[in-house]
């Protein structure tokens, strides 16, 4: 149980992490919200899928390798950073705790770096753009991010320091230690930065996609320039950082995700400029109208200019 209050705006929310009970097991509202985000951004993506060059069933062939491969990718994440959270008493490993995800530690970063690297072999398998389709992938993550991270809220996690601000949220989280809630005072409601980010940055995208799309790759590039500068803030201000081994950059400790949003905005940065100012794209270059001017041919090669051949 927590209770969750924005004291700027009179609300207060009594909230329990579960949802219900099946089969004696408790159910997370966590879990629920994380499934809703995932259908949303499939569904979302099918219907964008035929914009790109690909069909719905591409789609789901990919995501089939992509989401399971993401997961295990964003917990060797959390493992790596937090290795000592998954030791036992005598310091060897403890694998019964790194497989348990029920128990919570998932890092973005790490499943995004899994499911890009299972798209190119799934493109190069496939004879497929990798670009346009990490370019699809873009909508669903953003999209999966912003209906997620409210499952943090329903945990009572991922928030900031203590602010003033008039959008601050109190934190009081139940203790079954001392029996007593635990207060984490007035902090930055920065699971709330980030869906708003998410929201925003798919806005932009979408209005790209239809009027400014150049290149296959330019969609996910910009993505991941537009996460990277809002994460690069954001995990400034949270206080559940994954840190780098204990290693410090000007007397503070080197928050992980936030070198590696920092790092891997810029270089999309560079890259974005590069295609955008400095190389030539022509429209059938576009994995799209390439697979269009295919269907337009025969077998043959020969162009389908009409009549009985399509029928």
């Amino acid at each position: 149980m927590s209770i969750i209050t924005f004291p700027g705006f009179g609300l207060e929310f009594h909230l329990n992490r579960v949802a219900f009970h099946l089969l004696g097991r408790p159910v997370y509202w966590y879990g629920i919200i994380i499934a809703a985000g995932f259908l949303l951004a499939v569904w979302f993506c099918m219907r964008r899928a035929p914009r790109f060059g690909m069909t719905g069933d591409d789609l789901i062939d990919m995501l089939l390798f992509a989401v399971p491969l993401a997961i295990v990718g964003a917990r060797l994440y959390y493992i790596i950073f937090y290795y000592d959270l998954f030791r036992k008493g005598d310091g060897s490993p403890d694998w019964g705790a790194m497989v348990r995800i029920t128990d919570g530690g998932l890092a973005i970063y790490g499943g995004v770096i899994a499911a890009v690297l299972t798209v190119v072999v799934f493109c190069k398998i496939r004879k497929a753009k990798v670009g346009a389709y990490l370019d699809v992938g873009a909508f669903g993550l953003l999209i999966g991010q912003a209906v997620g991270r409210w499952g943090n809220f329903m945990n009572a996690e991922a928030f900031g320091s203590e602010t003033a601000l008039p959008w601050r949220m109190g934190v009081q989280v139940w203790s079954e230690v001392s029996q007593s809630y635990v207060s984490y005072g007035e902090v930055h409601p920065t699971f709330l930065y980030e869906s708003l980010w998410n929201v925003a940055g798919l806005v932009l995208l979408i209005f790209i996609a239809r009027k400014w799309r150049k290149y296959d790759g330019q969609i996910f590039t910009t993505y991941v320039l537009w996460y990277g500068l809002g994460r690069t803030w954001i995990e400034g201000l949270r206080t559940d950082s994954l840190y780098f081994f204990g290693l410090e950059l000007f007397g503070a400790p080197i928050r992980t995700s936030q070198v590696l949003a920092a790092a891997s905005a810029a270089a999309a940065a560079v890259l974005l400029v590069y295609h955008l100012k400095f190389k030539k794209h022509a429209p059938e270059e576009l994995y799209c109208n390439r697979e269009k001017e295919e269907k337009n041919n025969d077998p043959d090669g020969r162009e389908n200019t009409g009549g009985e051949a399509e029928k």
